[in-house]
């Protein structure tokens, strides 16, 4: 059984269609029109094993928080989708990823309930860029995530000072956790509730 789903979504803000692939090989096709953003995506397809397409059309010339924040919303539901009833998957996971002095911490539970905790603090400049990013939008981008995914995600930095390796170690923590939670080792849901 393939583990994909494809999504779109326009609004007066924002037009976006993403494809993903659980059980890929880490191929990624990602253009936001927000560079870094496209390599945080990029990172979480790889190192998450996933194929990942996302293609995103914004008002860019407001902010990219409209941008960042529904294409969040989108790959939530594609991810939801994708996962169907989780019959067989691992659930849980929890991965410390460092980036030179960066160390971030994500635990992932596929529990149907969404929850973010999000303890990542960055000195607070925005990555230079042509738009340049703003890591507050990093806590919407999860937070809209989880919501539509129905995920439970605690993602908290150990250490580090470097604004773009805090970042990117969450995205590649949150991937290599989420690729831990999606593993198939048995047949049954992993809920005494038998759904999640």
């Amino acid at each position: 059984m393939s583990r994909r789903a494809e999504s779109t979504r326009t609004t007066r803000e924002t037009d976006i269609s993403i494809r993903l692939e659980i059980d890929g090989t880490g191929s990624t096709e990602v253009t936001t029109g927000i560079p870094f953003f496209d390599h945080m995506l990029d990172q979480l397809g790889r190192h998450g094993g996933f194929d990942l397409a996302v293609t995103a059309r914004g008002d860019l010339e407001i902010d990219a928080h409209h941008t960042v924040e529904d294409t969040g919303i989108l790959l939530g539901r594609a991810f939801a989708e994708a996962l169907g009833d989780k019959a067989g998957v691992r659930r849980f996971a929890s991965v410390t990823v460092p980036l030179d002095e960066a160390a971030v911490q994500a635990v992932v539970d596929l529990s149907g309930r969404p929850f973010l905790h999000y303890e990542v603090d960055t000195p607070g400049q925005k990555i230079l860029g042509d738009p340049p990013f703003d890591p507050q939008l990093c806590e919407e981008f999860w937070r809209a995530f989880v919501t539509s995914a129905g995920v439970t995600l605690h993602l908290v930095s150990q250490r580090g000072v470097n604004t773009h390796h805090l970042i990117e170690a969450s995205f590649k923590a949150v991937a290599r956790a989420l690729r831990d939670a999606v593993r198939v080792e048995g047949s049954g849901v992993p809920s005494t509730k038998g759904t999640l």
